[in-house]
């Protein structure tokens, strides 16, 4: 049975990807109190591809469930240098070896790609501690920062609780405690997304593997809610694959295609919900050989 063309690993793939947040903080900057990402120029809102990853990362092994083939390498609570050594045991590998033959290099680095769905599609630095002969893996997968469509206005809301922290802060009759929160009352944003067919078969990316990611990027906003998240949903998730590994037009050709715009002509009113903007995708006269899969629209 022939695959599906927006699964086959084996062709090149550009993707567009729309979520928006309301009332809730997308991506705080720990240099910033948590202040949701801006940039500063223009007031946009940003969401980084680290961000990102991570939420594809806590979410791909749920909807997986196989721990031989979709675990996490980077994951908190797990050294990265116990895994690492890992795959030098398990392959016979002695740790201390500075310089790896170029089968044992393969074999370490196949068991990990194997194991590991994160290597597989973002790639890995191997480089650390005593396993630097294991160099670095290039994933086939690209996630770009996320930017919002209009700029986003950062909102610090001053929150209290009547629980202390101590018994002596009650001893002195202190009876609230102070803190606080940011939010951005509304964003939609837009990331990009690029597959690498070459790199794709170096790290053994199945079809299986896309099924999976594009369901996690569907639904791993449901599997991240918080009471700082607000609300946040995906709501476009457009494929443009070409039928070859080399590509049949530059991604920014394609991914221009998806145009987003607004529903109101009153500029002067900031939007507050998806309906605010109106998506709609070109796919009149797309190169020979590309194909457009709308997954969410």
């Amino acid at each position: 049975m022939s695959t599906e063309i927006h699964l086959d690993p084996a062709v090149r793939h550009d993707m567009v990807f729309l979520f928006d947040v309301t009332d809730g903080n997308p991506n705080g900057d720990p240099d910033l109190s948590n202040r949701p990402r801006v940039d500063d120029e223009t007031s946009h809102g940003l969401v980084t591809d680290v961000a990102l990853k991570r939420k594809i990362r806590n979410t791909l092994p749920l909807a997986a469930d196989d721990p031989e083939h979709y675990s996490i390498f980077v994951e908190a609570g797990h050294a990265l240098n116990t895994r690492l050594a890992e795959t030098m045991s398990v392959n016979g590998i002695d740790t201390n070896k500075k310089r790896l033959t170029a089968d044992e290099l393969k074999a370490a680095r196949l068991w990990l790609c194997q194991r590991y769905a994160d290597i597989r599609l973002f790639g890995a630095v191997l480089s650390t501690g005593d396993t630097k002969a294991l160099g670095q893996i290039y994933g086939p997968l690209q996630v770009t920062n996320a930017r919002s469509l209009d700029p986003v206005t950062p909102q610090y809301h001053t929150i209290t609780r009547i629980t202390q922290t101590t018994q002596a802060d009650i001893d002195k009759g202190q009876t609230t405690e102070m803190g606080g929160k940011w939010t951005v009352p509304y964003g939609l944003y837009k990331a990009e997304i690029y597959y690498s067919a070459s790199r794709g078969q170096q790290t053994g990316v199945t079809a299986r593997d896309f099924e999976l990611l594009y369901r996690t990027l569907e639904m791993m906003f449901d599997h991240d809610r918080s009471a700082a998240r607000g609300s946040m949903t995906a709501r476009g998730l457009y494929v443009f694959s070409h039928d070859n590994a080399f590509g049949n037009a530059p991604a920014h050709t394609l991914t221009e295609r998806v145009h987003i715009s607004r529903t109101t002509d009153d500029e002067g009113v900031p939007p507050r919900r998806f309906s605010d903007y109106t998506v709609s995708v070109n796919d009149d006269g797309l190169p020979r050989g590309v194909t457009l899969t709308k997954l969410i629209a």
